[in-house]
């Protein structure tokens, strides 16, 4: 077989020595505590990571929490005697005479006599005497008329309005408490 001899070259011509090859260094020594420091970091931040994670998922925690609306309170209407409403007050009590005794009650309060009307209701089991207005502008007149005959709950509804648009109406419904059974007996000194 014939051998072939290569030229030489300047790789040839290196010196012996007992490295071979770069990837053959040796490794720097790493110290056992800074692997153990690295890996208890690591460990501490993916448990700190869960357990933030489950209490998002959970819904504990909300990272941006929605804003609770707050309410702007309504300003309070002073109540106003107003005597040039006309006054509608029904019974709706099992009492008869109920709405006759507010009327009177109505006029001595200063309303004329011919502005005033009592009558029955179409129901008997009314619990709470209320003084009824059909527009926000007639509120203070519902107060003052309801502080006139000794207190009564005030509502805005459209169950009683005036046959004329120009005409202004307050109706008092009278309640169970306004019966003889209704009332709570006087505190005794």
């Amino acid at each position: 077989m014939p051998t072939s001899r290569y030229p030489q070259d300047r790789f040839d011509d290196l010196p012996e020595t007992d490295r071979v090859g770069a990837h053959r260094a040796e490794n720097p020594r790493m110290r056992g505590w800074v692997v153990l420091l690295w890996a208890a970091l690591a460990t501490v931040v993916l448990i700190a990571a869960g357990i933030f994670g489950t209490l998002i998922a959970s819904g504990r925690i909300e990272l941006a929490p929605t804003p609770t609306p707050t309410s702007t309170p309504l300003p309070e209407v002073a109540p106003v005697k107003d005597t040039t409403y006309q006054v509608q007050i029904l019974n709706a009590t099992p009492e008869q005479g109920l709405a006759t005794q507010l009327k009177d009650d109505v006029v001595a309060a200063g309303w004329p006599e011919d502005a005033v009307t009592a009558g029955e209701a179409g129901s008997q089991d009314f619990p709470t005497t209320t003084v009824f207005y059909s527009t926000p502008a007639d509120e203070a007149a519902a107060k003052g008329l309801a502080e006139a005959i000794g207190g009564a709950a005030t509502e805005q509804s459209d169950a009683y309005v005036a046959a004329s648009p120009d005409a202004k109406l307050l109706t008092i419904v009278v309640g169970l408490d306004r019966t003889a059974a209704g009332q709570s007996p006087a505190p005794t000194p």
